[in-house]
Parts: C-alpha cells; structure tokens; sequence
C-alpha cells in the first residue's frame, strides 16, 4: 500500500537531512506506528506519505514514495484526497467550516461523495468518535480533545484507504482515547484500512500496533512492537517496568504486564512498603490562586458551574477530567482572559480582571494548549529574548530553559520549522522565564517524548520547592503519576474529587497511571518508585 524507495528529505537552512535513506513497506490493512524522540523526522514521514512534503511544506525530496500506487512526486495532496486521509497535530489548521457536522460533510462534498451517502457517514462519525453531543456547536467553542476527534470523525467520513494520523491522542482525555483507538483497530481489522499514526503517549496504543517504525536522526527501523521496544529509546511505563525486572518477554499491556508482576506485587505487599508517602507539608499560608463560587461559559454554553478552589504555594496540582469538563475555562478565568458571570477569583490577593498582562505576569502565567498562540518572531532566539524583556529575567533566561527543555536546537531556527514538541517547549520556556508566582499550563506534554517529559517534570518540581504554585490541565496520565502532589477531577464545571495524587487516582480505571494498575492496590504510581521499594525489600 505503500512504498518509500530511498527517500531523502532536506529542508534549507538545515545541516542534516530530516529523513535519510528510508526503505520501508507498510502493507494494506496493518497499523504502522511512529515512534521517535522530538524532533526526530516523524512528522516529516507522514508528510512524505500524504504528499504535503515538499509540495506544501517546501524542502527536497529524493527517493520515490509510492501510496496505492501514485508517486507523490507528480501527485499533490489534492490528487491524493480519495486515497489518503491526515489528521495533523493542530486540528484547527484543517478546518473550514463553522459548525461540527458541516466539517465533518465538507471533506466528502470536495471529493463528490452523493448526499445521501454523505448523510448516513455523518451519523456514523458523529456516533464513532462520540460528537453527538456537539453535532451543532461552533468549532471555536469546542474544548482541544472535542476538536481533535471532530477532524478525526471529518477524515473517516471519507472513507480513505490510508489515514495518517500524528498525535491523535494528544489532546483526548483516557477514556476518549481508548475510544479512538479501539474504533481505529476496528476499522483496521473490518476494513482493511492502512493506518500510519505517529504517537508519543505509547501506553495508550503500542498494543495496538501491528508494526513499530522507530525514526530517530532521521533513519528508520521497522519492526514487530515486542522487538522494537526491547532497545527503543521509547518505551511505555510497562516496558521500562520489563527492563528493570528482566521481565521476557516485554509485555505490550498492562494486563500482561500483571501476569509478569503476579510474583513482585505479593514480594512488595509483604514487605509493606509503601511507594508513595506526602512530599509536601499541608500548605499554611493564605493560598495563592482561589477561586470561589465561579460561574463562567462563552455565550449560552456554561462552563463552570459555582466552582471553588485554592491552591497554596509549593503545591502541584494536576486538573484531570474528560474533554468539556471546563479545565482550560478555569485556567483562562485565572489569568483573566475568560470573565466570570459570578462568583470570585484572587491570584496573589488580586483579582486578575484588574490588571494589565505586564501588570498580570510576576503573579501568574499561561502556557496554552496551542504554543502558536505565544509565537510571532522569526528566530528561537528572539522570542527568547523577548520573553527576557517582558518577564523580566535576565538576560538569556528563557534560552537556557528552552536548552534544558529541548536540546540541540539551533537558536536561529525559525518557530515554524520546529517540531510540534520543540514549539510546546519553546513556549514553556518564554512563560516559565518570567518566574511567576503562580504558573498555568494547559496540556503542556502535547509532542514531547518521556525524555522531554522528564526535563520538564524537574523543572516544575523546582518550581514548587521553590514557593510557587502550580497547576497543570492535562490528560497525560503518567505526567501526573511523575509530577502532581495533589490532584483535582473536573466534570461538567464543577470538581468531582480534590485530593494527594496517590489517593485520587490509584484507583480510578480512568486516570491511573501503567504502574498503579500493574501494581494495584499497592500504592505505585512510577517506576521509580518500584525501583526504589525492590531496593528496600532486598
């Protein structure tokens, strides 16, 4: 299905190439997964596939790739629509229109489907990915997950051979994408469809997968998932469980993963150790960000709903809930940018509402979901010396957060060229550079792979140990399990539980991390902490 003979990609003003030599054959009816460390060249791969490399995103391409039979090199994308479906990593740059089911019937008018097949695919994508609900809603007032799976539901209407996904979970919280996922292995097994999904969360869908194709400084390796997670640079929570027990062989799922662990859990529960004691001290001081009774929406839609929270300095605290549960309202209602209609909101004893965002950033700031929103320079270096000037920081601050955070990077490399996770990066480092008192971010792990991800959890807790709180609205499981000493689950606007990670979400089957449901009900979140208790337990 489809074909990729020695194919080379180099983009100008870069030293090396983006893909190198790829050889690689993925048949019809398999799911090809595309795993890699940021920056690598797997987005570069699956543009090379739907033929936006280099017709749209400029460049030079040497090789062949073939996709059912048609070259890329004399078919653009339009000529490729009735074979390859895409679903990029920022869903808002493919939509046309307003309204949810309008998008999802515009992909199939451009492409001739009749009216009354068009109506039925509606229902039947509208029902797959769980947008029934939203069906007459504007795309702007849909959540990031909500918007997600709405381009995901457009390019399955169109029935494609081939979809080419990059990062489809990102943005969804765990029980839509199990959803996601299992409708995609269904379509992959029903229909035959060829799926080629590029993901950095791989406890969500390595057991999915038929084949791993792992692309690192731009060469690729193909292979079984239970061979190529064995020495991948990736792996999920239960594969570096593997590697650390010597489990053989690697286990793919967590309910494998408990079949090997059958013997080290009841070691473990013997030795009563217990993997995840309080870190912080119960919080004193008058808290830093509070919110009381807050009554907030856009329109006639309500969002929040009478919704009250504090959270004192030195605490992390993870927000949790499914897509719509109000998490990113909240976050923008604490840095002013959503007004309420009712109800309070103090950042540092001051309400956010009456300051300037100069006067606004010593005490709080936002990483939003999208980094785009926070990039408009030309260079890595400016926006960081920008970020300098308006945080006040020293000079050079924001740069060599960004160099912990994504290493490597050229500081002239244009915004544009980055990847998704290198952009995410350089918008944490631009807000986190003014040393705010409070710090938001909304999906902030979007891109970035478990080495990132790890950089990033150092910083936050130095952060909090510092005195600062800080808050992060996410869906990544794992970052919670990581980073979090307390979290909080939204649903429909209003907190549903408030309390120490462990407690919270140990026993949730939505929210627990890979180790806690190997292990559970022991009380481990990571694998260090395994590590740590094997080492006490002799």
């Amino acid at each position: 299905m489809i074909h990729l003979d020695n194919v080379t990609v180099s983009y100008p003003g870069s030293t090396v190439p983006a893909l190198r030599e790829v050889n690689l054959h993925i048949r019809e009816g398999e799911l090809a997964l595309v795993i890699g460390t940021t920056g690598s060249g797997k987005s570069t791969l699956l543009k090379s596939i739907n033929g936006l490399t280099p017709h749209f995103t400029g460049g030079h391409l040497s090789g062949r790739v073939l996709v059912a039979d048609r070259d890329t090199r004399s078919h653009r994308p339009r000529d490729l629509a009735d074979v390859v479906g895409s679903v990029l990593q920022d869903p808002r740059d493919g939509f046309v229109a307003e309204i949810v089911e309008d998008e999802i019937a515009y992909g199939m008018e451009s492409i001739g489907i009749e009216t009354s097949v068009m109506r039925r695919r509606v229902e039947e994508s509208l029902d797959l990915l769980g947008l029934t609900e939203v069906r007459q809603r504007p795309l702007r007032t849909l959540s990031g997950g909500q918007q997600q799976r709405t381009a995901i539901a457009a390019v399955l209407a169109q029935h494609p051979q081939v979809l080419v996904l990059d990062e489809p979970t990102s943005a969804l919280d765990p029980a839509a994408a199990e959803e996601v996922l299992a409708a995609l292995q269904r379509i992959v097994h029903d229909l035959g469809l060829t799926v080629v999904l590029a993901e950095h969360r791989l406890e969500r869908v390595v057991q999915f997968a038929d084949r791993v194709i792992h692309v690192e400084q731009g060469r690729v390796e193909a292979g079984e998932p239970g061979v190529m997670m064995a020495t991948s640079n990736v792996a999920p929570p239960v594969v570096e469980l593997a590697r650390l027990t010597k489990w053989n062989p690697i286990p793919l799922s967590v309910r494998d993963a408990r079949r090997s662990a059958s013997g080290l859990r009841d070691t473990l529960a013997a030795a009563q150790l217990d993997a995840h004691k309080p870190t912080v001290e119960p919080p004193r001081a008058a808290p830093k960000l509070l919110v009381d009774a807050v009554i907030a929406g856009y329109g006639n839609v309500p969002v929040l709903r009478e919704l009250s929270l504090a959270v004192h300095g030195g605490e992390t605290v993870a927000l949790m809930g499914r897509n719509g549960a109000g998490k990113s309202t909240l976050l923008r209602t604490l840095v002013g940018l959503t007004e309420p209609d009712a109800g309070s909101v103090e950042v540092s004893g001051v309400d956010p509402a009456d300051l300037s965002p100069a006067e606004l950033l010593p005490h709080i700031c936002l990483v939003p979901q999208e980094p785009a929103d926070l990039l408009w320079t030309d260079s890595v270096a400016r926006e960081c010396r920008q970020a300098d000037l308006d945080g006040h920081a020293p000079s050079g601050a924001a740069l060599e957060l960004f160099a912990q955070l994504a290493p490597g990077v050229v500081p002239t490399t244009h915004p544009r060229d980055l990847s998704e996770g290198q952009r995410m990066a350089l918008a944490i480092a631009i807000m986190l550079a003014a040393s705010s008192d409070s710090v938001l971010l909304d999906e902030p792990t979007r891109g970035l792979d478990y080495a990132t991800k790890r950089r990033l959890v150092a910083i936050l807790k130095q952060r909090a140990a510092d005195g600062c709180a800080v808050i992060v609205a996410t869906h990544d499981v794992e970052l919670v399990a990581e980073v979090a000493t307390r979290t909080v689950v939204m649903a429909d606007g209003e907190v549903v539980a408030d309390g120490p990670t462990a407690e919270v979400i140990v026993g949730s089957p939505q929210f627990a991390p890979q180790v806690a449901k190997v292990f559970a009900p022991l009380p481990f979140l990571t694998v260090a902490g395994v590590a740590d208790a094997i080492s006490k337990a002799g």
